[in-house]
């Protein structure tokens, strides 16, 4: 695996210390049972894959080249690198501007980025339309183009399903950078329809098995689907990708649905003619987080703390999962956490911050702790060792990961 050179900044001694032990011990990662680290009289437990995944840990090298190789130029972002608040705002310090806000909003006109300007491709990549503008003004996008490579994998697989006269079926979120790219190049290549959740592939199954007025399709499925997309002609074989963010359990299930519905219309034998094989677009970092915080969601806890970027899709899934389960806190960072034991923390149905009081219940309590693909290290750090200062434990950073050494070495 390569290793990345991300900044001091963002990274932890105490998570370091426990990705190091588990990694020693479990060099393959068969094991995805959560790490236990006690600090005072407070348990925490961290899923065995959390925080900066491969694509993330690449956009922030690239981002911060760009600032090293360019310090007399000026530096633009096409919007937010990535999904995280801490990070995004590390580099508005640094003197990188951002062209558009996530949901495609024009912040800085076209006309003053020049061609000499360094322009950095975030890590959701861009769509055609957009790279079409940066080639007319002569801006080179290669050198620092962060777009994941799994990103990259959805694009050429819908490519090739394409090619093979498949609809591509999106599973993502109609706004978000990701999508909007995915979408822009599904649609130079053949045609492609948005789906958001699952009532949208159940709607979209009633018109596949001809269960639902036709005339009602360009109002359920509005600006999400191709220009000249024919009901009869284009969903007759289909392929689903994936934003690489969304849940790959969703994924999945829309997948098994959909199959569902071509094998009532079209009959069980010859089913691989209409609906393609594309489970081997799912992203293994958020399919392997996903898994980890379900093993993790497993323990009998007190409370849940997921730490992550309120925009974020993939840190968004993971509360959605937790507070399923357990009482649940998203947070962005430590700052949210009072030392009179109340916590600002953002709630999934209002999409707005709220305050909660005696978050943590008693003094010898059990907590679990989930972080997104694009969250630091160090805001999960931080986040512990806010939360010990509330009861005030003397404690012994050394000692307790020398204790947390142990479990794995006897």
């Amino acid at each position: 695996m390569k290793k990345f050179n991300i900044p001091d900044h963002y990274q932890s001694n105490i998570i370091e210390e426990i990705r190091f032990v588990r990694e020693k011990n479990d060099p393959r990662k068969k094991d995805i049972s959560p790490s236990k680290i006690r600090l005072g009289e407070i348990e925490f437990y961290i899923g065995r894959h959390f925080g900066f995944c491969y694509g993330v840990k690449n956009a922030i090298e690239i981002c911060y080249k760009a600032l090293r190789n360019n310090p007399n130029k000026k530096i633009y972002l096409l919007s937010q690198m990535i999904h995280n608040q801490v990070v995004n705002q590390d580099l508005l310090d640094n003197g990188i501007s951002f062209i558009m806000n996530t949901e495609g909003t024009q912040l800085i006109s076209w006309d003053k980025i020049k061609q000499n300007d360094i322009v950095i491709i975030p890590a959701f990549g861009v769509s055609l339309e957009i790279l079409e503008i940066l080639k007319k003004k002569n801006i080179n996008t290669e050198e620092y183009n962060t777009t994941c490579p799994f990103v990259a994998k959805v694009w050429n697989r819908s490519e090739e399903l394409a090619q093979q006269g498949y609809t591509n079926i999106i599973h993502g979120k109609f706004n978000h950078e990701e999508t909007r790219s995915t979408f822009s190049r599904t649609r130079k290549h053949g045609h492609s329809l948005i789906v958001e959740n699952l009532s949208d592939v159940k709607k979209l199954c009633l018109y596949i098995e001809n269960k639902i007025d036709r005339k009602n399709f360009q109002i359920d499925f509005k600006n999400k689907f191709t220009k000249g997309f024919n009901l009869d002609k284009h969903l007759i074989k289909i392929g689903v990708v994936n934003q690489t963010t969304m849940l790959a359990s969703e994924t999945k299930e829309i997948i098994s649905i959909l199959t569902e519905s071509y094998i009532k219309k079209y009959g069980n034998k010859n089913i691989s003619d209409h609906i393609a094989n594309t489970r081997d677009t799912l992203c293994y970092a958020t399919n392997e987080n996903q898994e980890s915080t379900i093993k993790l969601l497993e323990i009998q806890a007190d409370i849940a703390i997921v730490a992550g970027g309120y925009n974020s899709s993939n840190t968004s899934h993971l509360a959605e999962l937790a507070k399923n389960k357990i009482r649940t806190f998203f947070i962005n960072s430590s700052k949210k956490i009072s030392l009179t034991n109340s916590i600002n923390h953002f709630d999934l149905k209002s999409q707005k911050e709220i305050i909660s009081s005696n978050f943590i219940p008693n003094k010898k309590c059990k907590i679990i702790l989930i972080s997104g693909a694009s969250c630091p290290d160090l805001i999960i750090e931080e986040i512990m060792l806010k939360i010990i200062k509330i009861y005030n434990y003397e404690i012994d950073i050394e000692q307790s990961l020398n204790h947390f050494k142990h479990q794995y070495e006897n």
